[in-house]
């Protein structure tokens, strides 16, 4: 949760710093942006990197260059400065992700591994959630650069819980599983991959297009900043309600029995949308697509831990987190590319149909309980 934290009191602020240093809004928005590039640049090196350090250890160097990269972003005398910097937090976003996605997969029973990872996930969103709000006390005392003082802060509390963390036994730096190669890994498991890992990867594109409709829509209809923004919050609580009740019935009962119907749900609010005109319409929408959300928190950790094997555990993570994260860059292209040639409705109906796409392939790739791989028992790569 520090680290949703720190992430969510920065979010509001960086394009504002980037205005601030003379970059124009399309400049702003690039630098924005290269959050997403350097959390996307860095998953394999993610992965690498763990399977070679250890989780614990990749956790801790995140912690350090979000860090260093954050009093850059504090000091930097130049839009582009800036925006190297923003990637770098991006980047150690990546290896924070992925280590403790590694971590948590080793040290929790697989029997309880969704409730965990749900739990995860869903603490992370809280975090986000709260972190503007502390950001905006801070810069109401400080300034712009007190949220990025936020973000180190609650890094540096991460990090001294961190020292703390004992490696998982057999699994921190040395081991063989680091000794596996990328390439044997990617080979070995390429059908899950191309089939659990295009599922996870329509996950990201309807959650990032979510986020993207909900503020374009809302200004389509007239509707003014502050109501969106409450619709937004709506739809951002009822998200937050779910993670632990879905996780039970994940390790209960499979990953398809929420899987599917989160798809449903987030791909149904999208194509109610353009069918919205008003305030409560529009809303009920938005807290459907939210109550999709939830249901999936931390789905696709537990679908790349589930797949992953024993031997090259990270590396597999990595690869399995760039195809998700493929997903969350395509998801708003794809809305204003449809947008662009024909209206902004269809372009909210097509990513909707990817959520209906979506649900299609998790009913048809994801493993039922009675033939699920147990990934503790996976034979060495050759």
């Amino acid at each position: 949760m520090l680290y949703g934290l720190g992430q969510g009191a920065i979010a509001p602020v960086i394009a504002l710093t980037a205005l601030d240093l003379g970059a124009g809004v399309g400049g702003a928005s690039v630098v924005v942006g290269a959050v997403g590039l350097g959390h996307l640049l860095a998953d394999i090196p993610a992965g690498q990197l763990t399977a070679r350090i250890g989780e614990r250890r990749a956790m801790l160097w995140a912690t350090l260059l979000v860090s260093a990269a954050l009093v850059v972003c504090v000091l930097a005398p130049a839009v582009w400065v800036l925006g190297v910097a923003v990637g770098l937090t991006g980047a150690a976003t990546a290896v924070w992700q992925l280590a403790r996605q590694a971590y948590l997969t080793e040290a929790v029973s697989p029997d309880m591994r969704a409730r965990a990872l749900s739990t995860l996930g869903g603490v992370q969103r809280i975090g986000t959630f709260a972190g503007p709000f502390l950001g905006a006390g801070a810069m109401a005392l400080g300034g712009t650069d007190a949220a990025y003082g936020v973000h180190i802060a609650a890094a540096a509390a991460g990090a001294l819980l961190l020292l703390f963390l004992p490696d998982v036994p057999g699994h921190g730096a040395g081991t063989s599983s680091a000794k596996v190669g990328l390439a044997d890994v990617v080979r070995s498991h390429r059908k899950v991959l191309l089939t659990v890992g295009t599922a996870a990867s329509f996950v990201g594109v309807v959650r990032a297009a979510r986020l993207a409709v909900i503020p374009i829509w809302g200004q389509s209809i007239g509707l003014d900043a502050s109501t969106t923004a409450l619709i937004f919050g709506l739809s951002s609580a009822v998200d937050m309600l779910l993670f632990y009740p879905a996780g039970k019935v994940m390790d209960r009962y499979g990953r398809m029995w929420v899987a599917v119907p989160a798809m449903l749900l987030m791909g149904l609010g999208l194509i109610a949308v353009p069918f919205t005109s008003g305030v409560v319409t529009f809303a009920l929408a938005a807290a459907l697509m939210g109550l999709g959300n939830g249901m999936s928190s931390g789905l696709v950790m537990v679908l790349g831990a589930d797949a992953s094997p024993s031997a090259g555990r990270a590396s597999f993570l990595g690869v399995f987190r760039l195809l998700a994260d493929l997903g969350l860059g395509a998801g708003p292209l794809l809305l204003g590319g449809v947008a662009a040639v024909a209206g902004l409705a269809s372009g909210v109906w097509f990513v909707g149909g990817v959520g209906l796409l979506g649900a299609v392939a998790m009913w048809r790739w994801v493993p039922r309980p009675d033939r699920a791989p147990e990934p503790r028992v996976e034979q060495p790569v050759p």
